[in-house]
């Protein structure tokens, strides 16, 4: 396994990282990982956050323009508006409480097939447009190694452990 890290300057902000990233290689086909991570009754499994708590079943994200929501361990439902979307290649939402506007950040996953096994997969949390400064602790203890946990617990649902 190869991994990488990355926190990013914001250009308005050079005093903390306001665009965090994880990157690594996983064991499976590109397509099966996006099956995973485009079902939102799964992302639970794999959140590294451990903020997930569920999400109702026939939502799988198919465009941009999709809209899903999600439960979180704190009570609370989120409806994610899907902002990028590539089937079997990348996949972004913006986060905002049900029926208001999105304040800001965007959880992003890239995947890029090295082989017909294999995919170099990126895990992004970018709050560099967030405004709400109510939400900017919660933002800042998204780290590159929780997002890197996330990638793990993806990659130990897809690879074969044989």
């Amino acid at each position: 396994m190869r991994a990488w890290f990355d926190d990013h300057m914001s250009s308005e902000n050079t005093e903390e990282p306001r665009v965090v990233s994880a990157r690594r290689e996983i064991g499976a086909a590109a397509g099966e990982i996006f099956e995973i991570i485009a079902d939102p009754t799964q992302q639970p499994r794999f959140d590294g956050n451990d903020n997930l708590d569920n999400a109702a079943a026939g939502q799988r994200v198919r465009g941009v323009g999709d809209v899903f929501t999600m439960h979180n361990r704190g009570g609370r439902t989120r409806a994610n508006h899907v902002v990028e979307f590539e089937e079997q290649r990348r996949l972004a939402w913006r986060p905002s409480e049900v029926g208001k506007e999105p304040p800001g950040h965007l959880w992003r996953w890239e995947l890029q097939p090295l082989d017909p096994q294999r995919t170099l997969v990126t895990h992004t949390y970018d709050w560099s447009q967030l405004t709400d400064e109510s939400r900017f602790e919660r933002a800042r203890s998204t780290t590159s190694a929780k997002l890197m946990a996330s990638l793990d617990r993806l990659a130990g649902l897809v690879e074969d452990t044989e």
